[in-house]
């Protein structure tokens, strides 16, 4: 033997002993998604009960295999162990997972390397033991390829020292989300407002880098991916996840396990979410509300949809020309305290609605189509009224004569005038009203009473303002046959109100629906004409015709012009899980929440997104527009609105590569306000 030979043998005699750690594995097997293997941290059993064991996958670039809770798609790995010796049970435990997106279809798993840590337990400890693992498990590229795989591992009776792949299955078993102590997380609180919203805050030091928060709950619970917010330079982190489906009876005692994971680190709670306390507002943001909800009412007697009113407030102005300002001061009076107990009913009706856990929103009452024939009838006999087809004693307040103005009657009816001005102008959301209705939403009841009376104030002021300078209305001249002609020049604009009531009612409940109800008006018109016995003015009976013959003119009409049907042909319907996917593949998308009881929608529409420049924009490549279509109840377009501190429209969001969150536009939009939204929304 050689010299050379011999101290070869020498050397490897030696240094064995010291080698403790050999290699425990399963040979891989390679398949079209990358290589599978079994793993063990030991190369005996020794004397213990439980032995840490891996699955090991590398898969190729762009492969995912899924998470225990897969998402919208896919399933978990399948693990068969049957046909294993001297194995008891196995347990599986789970690194946090990463979130991916493809075409809109949310998923949870893991790509390019992960280590499934597992747990074997021993029928015989000491005894040899052989694993045995038929796999089924699915990877997804472009496409989604079911692999099955057959994998074995024997470790032998002897010493349990550690193998070489120990310390890559205490890598991703360290990856597995605990308590969060030993990764500086802690959870805050778990709660659930109501039954379609979940909030988790958790702190993080080091601060999160990004965070996310998967929620898995019992079967038929589905749940969006989370809205994250940041704060205190990134030390605190606030989820708000929303309930896509679940069973009848919602989060409110449904246990729940919350994964948070933040890179590498993690923290896993179970726990069943109780009802959110509404915050406490501090007094400085509570003041700022209310100054924005006197602006908001104010700017509501000018928005759209109140126009109609503009007939009412004309007549209660004029019919108290050369009246005394005594009498102009308490009827102006009576015409607030009508719109002050109005948004005061709106307000109880919306505490209400929220400690029943029901939706709650501003106009909402106009996705009831009885509501919209109560209104529409309202309407249709105040106009008849103004236009002199009958005389009716209450409702005089539309005339508001001089021999009314000292009748008791009169207070009623002005302070009715009050209140019916508020329901005309509900279906509108101003600037500054949709900020402070959203937070008197999210607050307590006494909040939003608060902010709904400030409303009232806002809208009451310029009733307001005629009582505490009468002189405003006493300089006017008396009524006379000029008030009269007036009168039935503007029971046109409560007719065309009660005309677009009836479309909406059309395209809530059918065409038959509405010409029911137009049908019941006319009836009830010709019965108090009838009843009274009075004659037919010829300008009154040919508004109320045309107003009515106008009915069918949906169905009677020709068809539209191809040109008018391409220019809305671009509009998709919305679809709040497809617009990261779209975003992530570099297109910008536009959300218009619109309903056709919505005028200041129909103005945004006609103004600003039918405007060419706008309309180029929304309908060139890269661009996606959706339609969220309000009209009738919706309880995912409440939910998306409930997102942002919404509760009213019109409401537009911009999405893109530069906004991935969404920029909010104003209720009343302009053309550079969207055209600057969806440029900063490219990214470039």
């Amino acid at each position: 033997m050689s010299n050379r030979l011999r101290i070869f043998l020498l050397l490897l005699l030696v240094l064995t002993p010291f080698s403790g750690a050999w290699a425990a594995s399963s040979p891989w097997v390679q398949t079209e998604v990358g290589g599978i293997r079994l793993i063990s941290a030991q190369n005996g059993v020794g004397e213990a009960e439980r032995l840490a064991f891996g699955l090991e996958f590398s898969l190729k670039s762009d492969w995912k295999i899924y998470w225990r809770s897969p998402g919208d798609a896919g399933y978990p790995p399948k693990m068969d162990w049957k046909g294993s010796d001297n194995l008891a049970q196995m347990l599986v435990s789970w690194p946090a997972p990463e979130r991916f997106t493809i075409l809109g279809i949310e998923t949870i798993g893991y790509k390019h390397e992960v280590v499934l840590p597992l747990e074997a337990r021993l029928a015989s400890p000491g005894q040899p033991l052989r694993l045995k693992l038929s796999l089924d498990v699915l990877a997804c590229k472009d496409i989604c390829i079911p692999v099955m795989a057959e994998l074995a591992l024997d470790l032998p009776k002897g010493p349990a020292g550690a193998a070489l792949e120990a310390q890559r299955i205490n890598q991703f078993t360290a990856r597995v989300p605990g308590d969060g102590t030993g990764h500086g997380l802690s959870l805050i609180r778990a709660e659930r407002l109501g039954d379609k919203t979940l909030i988790v805050e958790a702190r993080a030091d080091p601060p999160f880098e990004k965070p996310d928060l998967f929620v898995e709950g019992p079967e038929g619970f589905f749940f969006s991916a989370p809205k994250t917010t940041l704060e205190k330079r990134g030390q605190l982190a606030r989820f708000e996840v929303g309930v896509v489906d679940a069973p009848k009876q919602g989060l409110a005692g449904a246990p729940l396990v919350i994964t948070l994971a933040d890179g590498k680190r993690g923290l896993e709670a179970s726990l069943t979410p109780a009802e959110a306390q509404p915050a406490k507002p501090q007094m400085a943001s509570l003041l700022g509300m209310i100054g924005l909800a006197l602006l908001g009412g104010l700017i509501l007697n000018l928005m759209p949809c109140v126009l109609p009113v503009l007939s009412l407030k004309i007549m209660s102005l004029i019919g108290h020309g050369g009246a005394e300002r005594g009498q102009i001061r308490i009827n102006f009076i009576a015409s607030a305290m009508g719109i002050l107990a109005s948004f005061l009913i709106l307000g109880l009706a919306a505490v209400g609605l929220k400690l029943t856990g029901n939706a709650v929103g501003w106009g909402l009452q106009f996705q009831e189509p009885l509501f919209l024939s109560f209104l529409a009838t309202l309407v249709v006999l105040f106009a008849a009224n103004m236009a002199g087809i009958f005389e009716i004693g209450i409702p005089h307040w539309l005339g508001g004569s001089g021999r009314a103005l000292g009748h008791p009657h009169g207070l009623a009816q002005h302070f009715a005038a009050g209140m019916f001005a508020t329901l005309l102008a509900t279906p509108c959301s101003a600037p500054f009203l949709g900020t402070a209705v959203g937070f008197a939403l999210a607050a307590g009841p006494l909040e939003i009473l608060t902010v709904f009376l400030c409303l009232g104030l806002g809208m009451a002021g310029p009733y307001l303002a005629v009582a505490a300078w009468p002189q405003l209305a006493a300089s006017l001249p008396r009524p006379g046959l000029w008030m009269v002609r007036l009168k039935q020049a503007l029971s046109l604009a409560l007719l065309a109100t009660a005309l677009w009531l009836l479309s909406v009612i059309e395209a809530q409940a059918g065409y038959f629906s509405a010409l029911a109800v137009a049908l019941l008006l006319l009836l009830t018109v010709a019965f108090l004409f009838l009843r009274q016995k009075l004659s037919i003015p010829a300008f009154g009976l040919a508004a109320l015709l045309a107003a009515l013959l106008a009915i069918p003119a949906p169905r009677l009409m020709p068809a539209p012009m191809p040109t008018t049907k391409a220019s809305e042909a671009f509009w998709q319907p919305f679809d709040e899980a497809a617009i990261p996917g779209l975003v992530n593949g570099g297109k910008r998308v536009f959300v218009d929440v619109t309903a056709d009881w919505c005028v200041t929608c129909q103005v945004n529409k006609r103004l600003v997104l039918n405007r060419d420049a706008v309309h180029a924009l929304l309908t060139a490549p890269g661009t996606v527009a959706m339609k969220a279509d309000w009209t009738k109840p919706n309880a995912a377009i409440g939910a998306y609105l409930a997102k942002f501190g919404r509760y009213g429209i019109p409401f537009n969001v911009v999405y893109g590569p530069g906004a991935p969150q969404g920029i909010a536009l104003p209720e009343l939009l302009s053309e550079e306000a969207v055209m600057a939204a969806l440029k900063n929304a490219s990214g470039h």
